[in-house]
């Protein structure tokens, strides 16, 4: 069983997909422009081929959004877009990723994808002691997920080409912000072990 995991972050259709809710805004203009959709297809198909398990972590509400936080400026429109309600097409990860029933399905109601979710519990169960991670936004899920994965002992390794920010000066001002907490890679030049 291997000690690595990659989680692929936050890439469902209302955030990535062209027909989803930001598509035609800025985060589908830089997941077009960097290339994102191909590149992440790309890692994930490397990691199982390394026998590396993958993860797709999805932010997602019930249908009365009883889980979104009222006074959250990040969520705030949610509720009022009608965007991110679990068991809907919004919430599925985007379909070229290739997500099987074998991989970790994880599901968030925050920002960070060890807050109150099974995350923790499949990296104790599994003996994970290496995050591969990767999706949008570089400035918030992957912000946290390798600040808290840091301060959990863990190794991350952050997949730089397959992330994203809604726009290139804020998804290089948080990487410079984090690169101190883990290894930069890209989908060409990662080793998957």
């Amino acid at each position: 069983m291997s000690d690595s995991i990659y989680l692929v972050l936050d890439m469902e259709n209302d955030l990535v997909h062209d027909d989803g809710f930001n598509g035609k805004a800025a985060y589908g203009e830089q997941v077009r422009g960097r290339g994102i959709i191909a590149k992440t297809r790309h890692a994930i198909d490397k990691a199982r081929a390394a026998g590396v398990p993958v993860g797709f972590v999805r932010v997602g509400f019930s249908p009365d959004y009883r889980e979104c936080p009222p006074n959250s400026p990040i969520f705030s429109g949610a509720r009022k877009n009608g965007i991110f309600k679990l068991g809907t097409w919004g919430t599925e990860t985007h379909p070229d990723l290739g997500q099987r029933e074998e991989d970790f399905d994880i599901v968030k109601h925050r920002v960070s994808p060890f807050y109150a979710t099974s995350l923790e519990a499949i990296v104790r169960a599994r003996g994970i002691r290496r995050i591969y991670c990767s999706g949008i936004s570089t400035n918030a899920v992957v912000q946290a997920m390798v600040r808290e994965g840091h301060d959990r002992d863990l190794e991350i390794i952050v997949l730089e080409d397959c992330c994203c920010a809604p726009s290139a000066e804020e998804h290089e001002e948080a990487v410079r912000s984090f690169k101190r907490f883990c290894v930069l890679s890209s989908s060409a030049e990662v080793v998957f072990s």
